[in-house]
């Protein structure tokens, strides 16, 4: 008897994994803009893209000796800035800049230098924001006012690495968007096929292309994941 092979025996094998050690792992994440303040209330900005969301909640990774993160054990507040593909110029003109002086020596061996007016070297526009001191970015989409709720450090176990890195958690009390991203009838969504998010993928700047497979996720109303936190931003008043 012939037995005819199935769609899951006549695919061709996978590839083989090869082990390797790459000096970075930076496999594709959204760039942020980090709006802070200086001691002056001057206000600083930082591009990063070691950054995730849970809920109204966002875990920030940044250097320990850098002016953001002395800014945001200070002050303990930020505008977390979503750029578009479209600002990735004015990022990258951020790029190999400090806010810190002196350089710190691992930053300039890198090649950074100095810069005391960021968004003037990034020839974008700070705009006041509602609950925190610090200044939201114009020209980016995307604007969310968020508060420190917790810090801790990243690879505390190792000695040669430890205190060099921290992790913010903070919680986001107002979410500014531009009109041109939100969802035709609905107030509170995202249009995710007007949404287009400055990708960071080794050390290089992409956008996303076209939905690749309809996601089941997409079934479940968004209004389903909303949790306290909505709530408790609901009361926070403007400065």
């Amino acid at each position: 008897m012939t037995v005819t092979p199935t769609s899951a025996t006549s695919r061709p094998a996978p590839a083989a994994h090869t082990p390797i050690e790459p000096g970075i792992l930076y496999f594709g994440t959204p760039v942020a803009l980090l709006s802070t303040l200086h001691e002056d209330g001057r206000a600083n900005l930082a591009p990063m893209s070691s950054v995730f969301w849970l809920g109204w909640r966002a875990v920030l990774g940044l250097g320990a000796r850098s002016a953001t993160a002395r800014n945001l054990l200070r002050t303990r507040e930020c505008v977390v800035n979503l750029p578009s593909d479209a600002l990735a110029a004015a990022v990258d003109r951020l790029a190999l800049t400090t806010g810190v002086d002196p350089v710190p020596s691992g930053k300039a061996a890198r090649g950074y230098r100095y810069e005391a007016d960021k968004f003037g070297c990034a020839g974008l526009t700070p705009v006041a924001s509602g609950t925190v001191a610090p200044p939201r970015v114009a020209e980016c989409p995307v604007a969310m006012e968020a508060v420190v709720e917790d810090v801790h450090p990243l690879a505390a176990d190792d000695e040669g690495q430890r205190g060099s890195i921290l992790t913010f958690e903070v919680r986001v009390q107002r979410v500014h968007v531009h009109e041109e991203i939100r969802m035709k009838g609905s107030p509170d969504r995202i249009d995710p096929d007007a949404w287009r998010p400055l990708i960071m993928s080794f050390q290089k700047f992409y956008g996303l292309g076209p939905q690749v497979h309809p996601s089941r996720l997409a079934t479940i109303p968004e209004r389903l994941y909303r949790g306290p936190d909505i709530d408790r931003a609901r009361g926070v008043q403007d400065r």
